[in-house]
């Protein structure tokens, strides 16, 4: 077994998929309000980073709704970028999202989606296939029940797909919390993603 390479600012960009309004509604395996708080926290990590964020969305008109609203602030040019598909299930047979990735010139994605089993698994193995390293948000990716969830993280595993959760990825991005950037880092962690420590610890 080989180490997964560490993912750097420089060469990674962020993915994600779906997190619409209507979509997030099917979350039963994590706190909704977590997964859009962490969602969100990556946005804004990316943004701190100047790294490149690819945006898509399925069908914004229908049940699904629109995107995040909080992405037009965090990330406004990706956002007025984003990939609308129109009931493409899977982003990478979408040639509009495959050009957002390429245009981005870096080969480490960092990819998120709503729900695990439809959204996430299909664009994270092709884009392995593909030949990019691929690391799935598992903690901003989730479903309503466990047996999709399970199989899924199964078959992206077999596949190639590295998982991480969105403090794991924002720390290993930061490499350093005592620069400038790394400051502002730890306390977006601090702020959207840790849980507050209580009396006991």
């Amino acid at each position: 077994m080989t180490d997964s390479p560490r993912f750097r600012p420089e060469d990674s960009v962020l993915v994600l998929v779906d997190h619409q309004e209507g979509t997030m509604q099917l979350i039963k395996t994590l706190d909704l309000e977590g997964v859009r708080r962490r969602t969100l926290a990556l946005a804004r990590a990316a943004a701190i980073l100047g790294m490149p964020v690819v945006l898509t969305s399925s069908q914004e008109d229908y049940i699904q709704g629109p995107l995040l609203s909080e992405f037009k602030d965090i990330v406004p040019d990706s956002f007025a970028a984003r990939v609308k598909r129109q009931g493409i299930v899977n982003a990478w047979s979408d040639p509009a999202f495959r050009e957002a990735i390429e245009r981005t010139g870096r080969k480490q994605i960092a990819i998120g989606g709503v729900t695990t089993d439809v959204c996430l698994i299909f664009p994270a193995i092709d884009a392995v296939r593909a030949g990019y390293q691929v690391q799935a948000v598992l903690d901003i990716s989730v479903r309503r029940s466990s047996c999709p969830e399970w199989t899924a993280r199964q078959r992206m595993a077999d596949a190639g797909v590295a998982f991480t959760c969105a403090n794991t990825l924002i720390s290993e991005w930061a490499q350093d919390w005592s620069t400038g950037v790394g400051q502002q880092l730890i306390q977006l962690m601090f702020k959207d993603i840790l849980p507050p420590i209580g009396p006991g610890g």
